[in-house]
């Protein structure tokens, strides 16, 4: 109730500013024309001096006291105008204050009967949090999920392809410790969306691997549970992600996913520690940057963070570190041969596997002629051409190293 009084006074204070704006009166203040009067009788005394003196001619003279009479008129003619419409008649004065104050009233209340909401009470930071908390603690299971989502219609593969998959089925069945068996039927049972399988098959392949089934196994159910739910990320698909950050700390399709369930159980400040990181480690063709750059910012606003995203294409390369090269001064020739060759194959792999920027790309490529091995340097310029073929200035970039491996063709 306190909310509704404090709002109706301030809507009546603000109608009745307007009406004094309205009412007051404005017989003592000066009208424009007064001063452009005074103006031009102080041109006419000036004409007249100087027709004294002789600085102007008689013709002259006449010219000017013509053209400031002409002013003058116009000038009274204002004054004369004013005097007969300043004041507004003060029933039509009221009536206006009173439309206006019945339009901050209604209009006021029909907007916050649209977008308020009514009794609702304050929310600090720890209350906020809490509720966060509880929506995470009580989320939709994916078997509850799915179950509110519209049946999927399934796949109906070509009569061949059902035979092998039939085959396969009855394979695994008879052999189901074999974990190429499980692998090939996780991947098929999922090309035909029966996830459920395919969660099946995978879960037992984790299983068969024990201590050494690695991240990209884990990530593989999360994402078989994320993909059926249409990416929702139930409890299950985050117990897949968290498994596969134990094995690999630094695995950022799992980092990616989990920021993903922080945002969907309001806790965006989590996801912008995640999202942040991995855009800044990059690399710029990785399919889970664009999504981050879309919207980091908005979540960077959400948890109250001034934020700006950094520039595509801005994302240090990746380099030896200060240790490497403090150990690289100790090396014969032939040890720090190796170190560079090292350095450069985990480049090539990564580059393979992951993408990375167009400068990696050239450092890549001039590295390789550097070391003598052209004929690769140049299978990977012809692969930077195909894949950066509609960016030119990335394009550019790889041709500089290509460039300096000798290999520009």
């Amino acid at each position: 109730m306190l909310f509704w009084i404090i709002s109706a006074a301030l809507a009546l204070l603000l109608a009745a500013l307007f009406a004094l704006a309205l009412l007051r009166s404005r017989t003592d203040e000066v009208h424009p024309a007064t001063y452009d009067l005074r103006i031009y009788r102080d041109q006419l005394k000036e004409v007249e001096r100087d027709l004294a003196r002789g600085v102007i001619g008689e013709a002259d003279a006449e010219r000017i006291r013509t053209e400031v009479g002409r002013r003058v008129l116009t000038a009274d003619a204002q004054l004369a105008t004013a005097a007969r419409t300043g004041a507004q008649p003060a029933p039509l004065t009221l009536f206006t204050a009173a439309l206006i104050g019945l339009a901050l009233l209604g209009g006021g209340g029909f907007i916050y009967s649209q977008l308020g909401a009514s009794g609702l009470a304050d929310l600090p930071h720890q209350a906020r949090l809490a509720t966060a908390q509880e929506l995470y603690q009580s989320r939709d299971s994916q078997a509850a999920f799915l179950a509110r989502l519209p049946a999927r219609p399934e796949a109906e593969p070509d009569a061949a392809y059902a035979e092998l998959i039939t085959r396969l089925r009855a394979a695994v069945a008879s052999k189901p410790d074999d974990l190429q068996g499980q692998q090939f039927l996780a991947q098929n049972e999922a090309r035909l969306g029966n996830f459920a399988a395919a969660r099946a098959a995978q879960s037992t392949l984790i299983r068969l691997k024990g201590a050494a089934a690695t991240a990209e196994d884990h990530v593989t159910l999360a994402q078989l549970y994320i993909t059926e739910a249409q990416g929702y990320v139930a409890p299950e698909a985050e117990a897949a992600l968290r498994a596969a950050l134990r094995a690999d700390r630094a695995n950022p399709v799992a980092r990616y996913f989990l920021g993903q369930m922080w945002l969907q159980n309001d806790r965006p400040d989590r996801t912008f520690g995640l999202w942040s990181r991995l855009l800044e480690e990059g690399p710029a063709e990785a399919p889970w940057i664009a999504p981050i750059r879309e919207g980091i910012e908005d979540i960077a606003w959400l948890a109250g963070i001034e934020y700006t995203a950094p520039e595509a294409g801005s994302a240090p390369l990746r380099g030896p570190t200060a240790e490497d090269i403090e150990n690289a001064g100790s090396m014969t020739q032939q040890e720090r041969l190796e170190m560079i060759r090292g350095m450069v194959e985990n480049l090539s792999t990564r580059l393979a596997t992951e993408g990375g920027t167009p400068e990696e790309w050239s450092r890549l490529i001039s590295s390789l002629g550097a070391l003598g091995d052209s004929s690769r340097a140049l299978a990977i310029w012809r692969e930077a051409q195909e894949r950066f073929a509609n960016t030119p200035d990335a394009l550019e970039t790889v041709r500089r190293g290509a460039q300096r491996a000798g290999v520009d063709q």
